[in-house]
């Protein structure tokens, strides 16, 4: 293998996978959606349904007790959201994932959706890499690592997990749920952007009204992705805001511009909620900031199919 190198954003049309514990939460769906919406500059290959499950509601998630229906939820969910999206012809592209986390850092979790990775990665160079999108714990993305370790150099993983590395504690969802993974994934040398939660993406937040007013009676996915977050939240009173974590992923592969970078050394997550630091790491890109209003104005002129959506700050330029 060559030495470890930093991610790259796709200088043009690139193909991408999608891992994602959909059913998980709100943000999910959008980024899906998003992807789809993204086409004929992203080009959605597969989507891998991952584990999700909060046994202890430690992060106050009360929709999975363990890692297998999660999974199965969010495989379901998935295939609600294709039609859709007018996407029914990537239902025989989507693969069911792991049931458990992984045991330790060496053993993968043997799915259809690791295999699929494994295998479909080795089609693409690093000059042409596959782009793959991980939105939820990493389990998918490195037991394929570890099927096929020769995959490192074939794609880029863009991954939205982890806190801030300034951040008081590295106690986060799509991390914590399977350090062992996360491990893998900052330990391999695989091309990998980290869009940290808690001190980064957790700015990009929107409310009930927002949503309404740009999304209500559009189209069918509008009104499913609003009903879905109006009944997440219908129990709240007063003033509400959720960040919609998922979307600055897709955001990344679009635009420097939405979520500016830099290259730092890889930490490594620790399985007491914290990072390690050390400057010989491989180098990541690491995103820093969230230009919020560029990416949802991009994120609601797609999902619409219009031109409505708010207009760009001074300076921002929004992709096709």
């Amino acid at each position: 293998m060559n030495a470890p190198s930093a991610a790259m954003r796709p200088a043009g049309p690139a193909d991408v996978v999608l891992d994602t514990d959909t059913y998980n939460e709100i943000d999910d769906q959008f980024a899906l959606a998003y992807l789809l919406r993204s086409s004929p500059m992203l080009r959605t290959q597969a989507v891998y349904a991952a584990p999700f499950s909060d046994p202890s509601h430690r992060f106050g998630n009360f929709k999975s007790d363990n890692p297998a229906y999660g999974m199965e939820k969010s495989y379901q969910e998935i295939l609600k959201i294709l039609p859709l999206c007018g996407r029914e012809d990537l239902s025989s592209c989507v693969f069911h994932g792991s049931t458990r986390y992984l045991a330790d850092e060496q053993t993968p979790v043997e799915s259809a959706a690791a295999r699929d990775l494994a295998q479909r990665a080795m089609a693409y160079t690093p000059e042409q890499p596959l782009y793959v999108v991980g939105i939820a714990a990493a389990t998918n993305i490195a037991s394929a690592l570890l099927l096929n370790p020769s995959i490192r150099d074939r794609i880029v993983v863009v991954w939205l997990g982890g806190n801030a590395h300034t951040w008081p504690h590295n106690l986060e969802f799509n991390a914590s749920q399977d350090i062992a993974a996360a491990r893998v994934l900052f330990d391999s040398g695989v091309p990998l952007v980290q869009l940290p939660c808690m001190g980064v993406v957790s700015a990009f937040t929107t409310s009930g009204p927002e949503l309404t007013h740009w999304l209500s009676n559009q189209n069918p996915l509008c009104d499913y992705l609003l009903d879905t977050v109006l009944e997440e939240m219908k129990d709240c009173r007063g003033v509400w805001s959720r960040p919609i974590w998922d979307v600055t992923a897709i955001a990344w592969l679009l635009s420097g511009d939405f979520t500016p970078d830099r290259i730092v050394p890889a930490p490594l997550p620790e399985y007491d909620d914290t990072y390690s630091f050390a400057p010989d790491r491989p180098p990541i890109r690491y995103v820093f900031h969230i230009q919020r209003d560029a990416v949802f104005s991009d994120l609601f002129r797609k999902l619409t199919g219009t031109d409505k959506a708010v207009g760009q700050p001074a300076g921002i330029h929004t992709p096709s």
